[in-house]
């Protein structure tokens, strides 16, 4: 296997065929979606750099096959770190941004597992890979908006990138999502949007989407996790403004929150608990 690996990696090198150099990447692709050591073996023997260089070439089977094979490495972690080092990500938000849909959703579960390490967060961001994760959200499949969810969510973490994140319409992108959407990613999805609200432009963002009615329906009926985020939400919410406290103070709403306030946890106690305090109950 280590020597059929230096012979493809030697493919790569050289100035082959574009119609060899597919078949080489399809192997390449095939190898690296076996296992672990054949993930770890491939990268060693210098792919990272090599697949990296074909992420922006015009032929769209050749980028294809390079950003699967990309993927593929990425599963390792042990690759995560030569991905970043190898300046691969600006090649990957171009497949993001250009490529077909099965390439741009591979780049997207690329971007979905660098994204969990902090150091990697605000260079992504720092790409421009925000608006084009928030068009896979919305568009995608499941799969594919699973992975944008995951990425926007870890990438969020960042100030900066909240800011990128309400400028390219993250808040409407959340609201429009079809029911379905909501069912696979809803604590995800909620969670986005609770890191949006701790700026001031998010919250003008979610004033604006008037997602007030959408959060009070999440609290009454929505699942567990995501009806404490969404009473954190309007917490915020209604302590930069008053005037949203018109908005939720309706009978089920308030039951719910007594209920919330005296069977949650510390901290979502708490938050249930402010919110009563701010509509006088």
């Amino acid at each position: 296997m280590p020597s059929r690996i230096r012979i493809l990696m030697h493919k790569l090198k050289s100035d082959i065929p574009n119609d060899h150099l597919r078949t080489a990447l399809g192997e390449i692709r095939l190898l690296s979606s076996v296992n672990d050591d054949n993930r770890i073996t491939i990268a060693k023997a210098g792919a990272i750099p090599l697949l990296t260089n074909l992420l922006t070439v015009p032929d769209s089977q050749i980028q294809e096959h390079a950003v699967i094979a990309l993927r593929n490495l990425s599963i390792s972690d042990k690759n995560k770190g030569i991905i970043v080092s190898s300046g691969a990500l600006p090649g990957i938000v171009h497949v993001l941004k250009e490529g077909s849909m099965e390439a741009r959703e591979n780049a997207t579960a690329i971007l979905s597992g660098l994204s969990e390490f902090e150091k990697n967060q605000l260079e992504i961001g720092d790409v421009g890979a925000i608006p084009p994760l928030l068009l896979i959200l919305y568009k995608g499949t499941p799969k594919g908006k699973k992975d944008a969810a995951h990425a926007l969510y870890h990438l969020c973490l960042y100030l900066d990138n909240r800011i990128r994140a309400v400028s390219a319409g993250v808040v409407p992108v959340l609201l429009d999502l079809p029911k379905e959407a909501w069912s696979e990613m809803h604590n995800d999805l909620m969670s986005i949007l609770a890191l949006i609200s701790i700026e001031p432009e998010g919250i003008f963002a979610i004033d604006e989407a008037e997602a007030i009615p959408f959060l009070v329906e999440v609290i009454k009926s929505g699942p567990l996790l995501s009806e404490y985020t969404a009473v954190r939400i309007l917490v915020r919410l209604c302590s930069a403004d008053r005037k949203y406290l018109v908005e939720i103070q309706e009978d089920g709403l308030v039951r719910k929150l007594k209920q919330m306030a005296k069977h949650g946890s510390y901290f979502e106690s708490i938050d249930a608990q402010k919110l009563l305090n701010m509509v006088g109950q």
